[in-house]
C-alpha cells in the first residue's frame, strides 16, 4: 500500500501541480474498492517537472517491473524525455502521468476536478464524471469492472442534489 500521507506531504511541500486520478480518486468519491498505488497527472512545465523530481527523489523512484540492475536516473532530464512513469518507491507504487487516455494533460483535466482535503492538504481530484470517462477510455478489465460502481455513486449523488 502507498504511504499516501508522505506522498502528499512531499508533493505539497514542493508545490507540485498534480491531479489525483485512478483508485484513490474513486475512493474519494465513495468507492469501496481498494487500490495498491496512487495515480496522478502532473503538469509538464519545466518548473513543475523539477518540483516533482525533487519531491519524489527521497523515495528512490525506480521503474516498476524493470530489472533491478537496469540503470535508471531519476532526474529532470529523464522525466522531460519521457511522459508517463510507473514507479516503485520506498513508499509504494506511484504512477505519474504526463498525459492520460481519455483526459489529456494536466491543463486539460484541471477544469474537471474537485478540491478535497486529502490528509490535511487541499488537493485536486478528478471529478466523478471524468473519472468514469478515464476508466472507460483505459478499457482495462479492472477499470471496466469499477465503472458500474462509479456510475451508481454518480446516480446516488444526482438524487441527493
Amino acid at each position: 500500500m502507498i504511504g499516501l500521507q508522505r506522498f502528499l506531504d512531499a508533493l505539497h511541500k514542493h508545490h507540485v501541480e498534480f491531479i489525483v486520478i485512478g483508485g484513490i480518486a474513486a475512493r474519494v468519491h465513495g468507492s469501496a474498492r481498494i487500490t495498491q498505488d496512487v495515480d496522478v497527472v502532473y503538469g509538464r512545465s519545466d518548473e513543475n517537472v523539477a518540483r516533482i523530481v525533487k519531491a519524489l527523489a527521497p523515495f528512490k523512484p525506480f521503474l516498476r517491473g524493470a530489472p533491478p540492475d537496469l540503470p535508471f536516473e531519476w532526474s529532470v532530464r529523464t522525466v522531460k524525455a519521457g511522459l508517463n512513469f510507473t514507479l516503485r518507491t520506498t513508499i509504494g507504487d506511484i504512477d505519474i502521468l504526463g498525459e492520460v487516455t481519455g483526459g489529456g494533460r494536466y491543463e486539460d483535466l484541471v477544469a474537471h476536478t474537485v478540491t478535497v482535503d486529502a490528509l490535511g492538504h487541499p488537493t485536486f481530484v478528478v471529478n466523478l464524471e471524468w473519472l468514469i470517462r478515464l476508466k472507460r477510455a483505459a478499457g482495462r478489465p479492472r477499470d471496466l469492472e469499477a465503472i458500474a460502481e462509479l456510475e451508481l455513486l454518480q446516480e446516488l449523488g444526482a438524487k441527493k442534489s
